[in-house]
């Protein structure tokens, strides 16, 4: 008797230690990733900020003019920031909608034989370099964007041609890059949804299809939120794809118009900038960075909302 109580103490003892050991270890994750966020961000106002002190937030921010190199070189980044912006935007438009659907289909629709093999492909889409999606853009996209656009500005006195890279090139290849990221994530958040829900929603007579958009999607729409702030966030940090397909050329964007995004801005001018010109590139990381920390905060929001009425 007394061999067995001896026993247990030793494993209620064993067994604390284990606990305590695994709260350190958390506690020291979390506290290493909160320390790494607090220091990109502190590192991000150190470096971005100068320029705008120096070159002044209303010329940076709201110019259109971007000259670094000439005698009077000029640093405006607004229509940087709108095609950022817009190129962004087209690309979840387009690659949202089709990512969701492809996510229906691989998760209640298409037979398991057909899941089975398609599936893996989408994983496969997600191992793939950016660079890659950039140079098929590149060899496939840009000369059939060319041909469309010597179609639609023959004879043109005033369109500057492309060569193919462009907005809607850049934005067709964004639309692509995104889809494993969110079809992934919202196939995990679809068959994470109960089938009593299902059972119970096709025991009142609704269809299958009604099912899916009245019962599962709304119920993994949490997952789904998630899967679009994912897809977001490579869609404004992607860089080298974007720089073979966009042509690089500060314009506003207009779809026939070449084009540069603030991460193509970074990539682009670093290895030979100095100076002012460095200065307003750190600035440029700055505004990117603002860009990416503020849509996550909305969309959490708006999960945390959704939660709460659901």
């Amino acid at each position: 008797m007394e061999t067995n109580t001896v026993s247990i103490i030793g494993k209620k003892r064993a067994g604390s230690i284990v606990e305590s050991t695994a709260r350190v270890i958390f506690l020291a994750t979390a506290v290493v990733a909160i320390v790494a966020v607090l220091s990109i961000t502190v590192y991000m106002i150190l470096k971005g900020t100068p320029a705008l002190a120096s070159v002044g937030v209303t010329d940076i921010l709201f110019g259109t003019v971007w000259e670094p190199t000439a005698t009077e070189p000029h640093f405006g980044i607004l229509y940087i920031i709108l095609t950022s912006i817009v190129g962004t935007a087209l690309a979840i438009l387009i690659g949202v909608p089709v990512s969701i659907l492809t996510a229906v289909f691989l998760a209640e629709v298409a037979p398991k034989k057909l899941a089975a093999i398609v599936q893996p492909a989408v994983e496969l889409l997600a191992a793939i370099p950016s660079v890659i999606y950039g140079l098929l853009g590149l060899m496939i996209l840009t000369p059939w964007m060319y041909g469309l656009e010597k179609k639609i500005f023959a004879g043109s006195q005033t369109h500057q041609f492309t060569g193919g890279a462009n907005l809607i090139s850049a934005v067709i290849v964004l639309a692509i890059m995104i889809l494993p990221t969110v079809i992934n994530i919202s196939v995990s958040s679809i068959k994470a949804v109960p089938q009593q829900m299902k059972s119970a929603s096709l025991a009142l007579g609704a269809t299958k299809i009604q099912t899916i958009f009245g019962v599962v999607l709304p119920a993994a729409k949490s997952g789904i939120m998630t899967a679009i702030v994912l897809g977001i966030g490579r869609a404004l940090g992607e860089a080298m794809a974007i720089s073979l397909v966009s042509g690089s050329a500060v314009n506003i964007p207009l779809p026939f118009n070449s084009v540069r995004f603030l991460t193509t801005a970074i990539v682009s001018d670093m290895s030979y900038s100095q100076g002012t010109h460095r200065q307003v590139l750190f600035t440029i990381g700055l505004v990117l960075f603002v860009f990416i920390m503020v849509i996550n905060l909305i969309l959490t929001r708006l999960i945390k909302k959704g939660e709460q009425e659901v």
